[in-house]
């Protein structure tokens, strides 16, 4: 069975996937969220239908206080829809702080162009938010 990570974003939403042993992590996609959840479920629909998931890994968006903020707020009422709608899988989260900056740096030393980056931040924070739950369960 494998795991999907998910990096909530306003705008976007990165997407990563285990592998079928939980052992390496992909990014898979980022969805334009076009100020609608819609759009998000509607794809992650698809994607349940043709992964074999058991689990979904939704990065939290903690202050680097350790508090809670409006994004954090928000990204929980998306978790909340999760749960209703996939009540089957086993929905976590995960902190995220520092995940963001950290997609940015590997992006900047693997010399991506800055045009491309917007489309792909998402998706590599997605990886290092699955990524970290992983390390953490093992």
């Amino acid at each position: 069975m494998r795991k999907l990570g998910i990096d909530y974003g306003e705008a976007r939403v990165g997407l990563a996937i285990t592998d079928e042993l939980n052992i390496t992590v992909q990014g898979l996609e980022t969805i334009q969220r076009n100020n609608s959840d819609k759009i998000v479920l509607k794809r992650l629909d698809e994607i349940l239908e043709q992964y074999n998931i058991d689990t979904i890994v939704v990065g939290l968006p903690i202050t680097l206080k350790g508090t809670e903020s409006e994004r954090t707020k928000k990204t929980e009422e998306f978790i909340h829809k999760l749960k209703c709608k996939y009540n089957k899988l086993k929905i976590e989260t995960m902190d995220e702080r520092l995940t963001t900056v950290e997609a940015h740096k590997t992006m900047n030393f693997l010399g991506i162009n800055k045009n491309k980056k917007r489309n792909i931040v998402d998706t590599i924070s997605a990886v290092y938010i699955l990524e970290s739950y992983i390390n953490k369960k093992s």
